[in-house]
This record gives structure tokens, sequence and C-alpha cells, in this order.
């Protein structure tokens, strides 16, 4: 069962001032991520409520930390049921497709689907081992031909068309998931930099200000995925998977799936 969640949207006012002084009225920004409550604050997240800034990471890192860990090999399977289509039992949906696809085409050729790991795996060196390698909170059954356009590259906006990308777009140095996707995506790659710390064998993962990040333990844009976390909410289909995750899988959860307006709090 979905945690409850109940959001206290804040009101926005348009500016007229500006227009007094003869400015250009502003573009148009999303909304800040609405504060939520759930059924989890009082029990999985009740040490981290109420709390703002590097206190607030460093408890949600103590509370996901508590995981139970899977194979590279048992994540094909997991994602037939966390990447399930919820109109369709025997497909999974693709990342940054959105594509409907047989379960049973899961593999390396072309038309199959394959594990997306969205932070990718040379950004840390952690490659499949068993940890940030296969955490379900950031791999995604993807279209083998996207995934490899996608490659390794940082998140920011722009760039060109991806074949039967969605909506997609790519450039030399990052990747632009379709609207649908871009909030997931912010929110996968926000969980592991809190995820991982460094504390536990693995790299210390830290988003920042720049593409082109390469091996290094980072991934970017922190600003384009705070305003994607923004403009795309949480979805049903990105609820249910974190509950089954937590539910089936691995124990823990995705705590800006579960408060969104906790990566503004953060960074």
């Amino acid at each position: 069962m979905l945690a409850t969640r109940i959001r206290r949207w804040k009101s926005v006012a348009l500016a007229t001032a500006a227009v007094l002084v003869g400015l250009t009225a502003p573009a148009l920004t999303a909304t800040p991520a609405a504060a939520t409550t759930t059924a989890y604050d009082s029990t999985y997240y009740k040490n981290a409520v109420g709390k703002t800034g590097t206190s607030l990471k460093s408890s949600l890192h103590t509370i996901i930390s508590s995981q139970t860990k899977i194979s590279y090999s048992a994540v094909w399977n997991a994602l037939k049921v966390t990447d399930q289509d919820p109109n369709n039992s025997s497909n999974v949906i693709l990342l940054y497709s959105g594509v409907s696809r047989s379960k049973s085409l899961n593999g390396g050729d072309v038309g199959d689907w394959n594990r997306e790991h969205t932070w990718a795996k040379s950004h840390g060196d952690f490659g499949e081992v068993t940890g940030p390698g296969t955490d379900l909170h950031h791999l995604r059954a993807c279209d083998v031909q996207v995934n490899s356009t996608r490659g390794n590259l940082d998140f920011d906006n722009g760039g060109s068309t991806v074949t039967n990308g969605g909506g997609s777009l790519v450039d030399s140095d990052s990747f632009q998931p379709r609207a649908a996707d871009r909030g997931d995506v912010a929110r996968m790659i926000l969980y592991m930099a809190v995820r991982y710390e460094g504390d536990d064998g693995f790299a210390d993962l830290e988003p920042n200000e720049k593409v082109g990040n390469g091996s290094n333990p980072y991934m970017g844009k922190l600003s384009v995925l705070k305003a994607w976390n923004e403009a795309d909410p949480p979805s049903a289909f990105e609820e249910n998977r974190n509950q089954v995750i937590y539910d089936t899988y691995q124990h823990n959860r995705n705590p800006f799936i579960d408060h969104p307006e906790w990566v503004e709090a953060i960074w």
C-alpha cells in the first residue's frame, strides 16, 4: 500500500512591481515542491523529520543505508517487477523513451532492454559490484540503444533529439531525459548522493554543477536536477516502484520520492 501523501500546496502570486518599474517579466519557473506527510514519518523517517541541510542529509543517510543488497544478475528479475507496465503485466516501461516492452526482451541486442545505471558506473568506478552497482533505486529498464546513447553523460538541458528516445535530448557532454522522466532521474541521482557517502568502501557520490565529470564520483548539474525535481513531481508509477523496492527487495526507500521538498532542504 502506497504511503499516504497529503500535499499542502503553497499559493503563488504573480508579481506586478516589476511591470511598474518597466522591467521585463521573468520567465516562468517550477513551483517549489510542496511539503508532504507520509505514513512513514513517525516510523521510518522519525529521526529525519524536522531537520534541514547537512543534519537532514546525515539522518537520511543513516536511515536508508540499512538495506538488503542483491546481486547484479538478480537485478534482471527485480526490474521485471519494479518497472512493470501498470497496463500490461507482461511488459516493463522503459526509462527515457517511455516505451512499453515485453519483459522477455531483456538482453543486449537491438530491440532489447537492459539495465541502466542512472548514476553512471564510471562516476565513482563502482561497476556492477553489489552495492551501488546493483542498487535498484537508480537502476531502470532501458532500451539498449538509448542506454548506449546516454552512456556515462551527466544530466543537463539541451541537445539534439535521441533516436527513439521519447523526446530525450543529447549533446557531447550531457543528456536530457524526456519531460516525464526528468524528476524521476533527479530523485534517483540525489538518492545515490545521500546513500553513498564514502563510509562503506565505495566512493562518496556527490552532485555538482559540472558536466563532463568523467570518472570522478560526481554527477551534474545539481541546479538542473533540482529544477527537474520541482517541475516533474513523483508519479504513481514512481511511488509504486519505491514501495515495491521497500517491501520486496532492499527494504529501504528513496526519501525524495516520499518527500520531494527535502531536495531543496538539503541542497
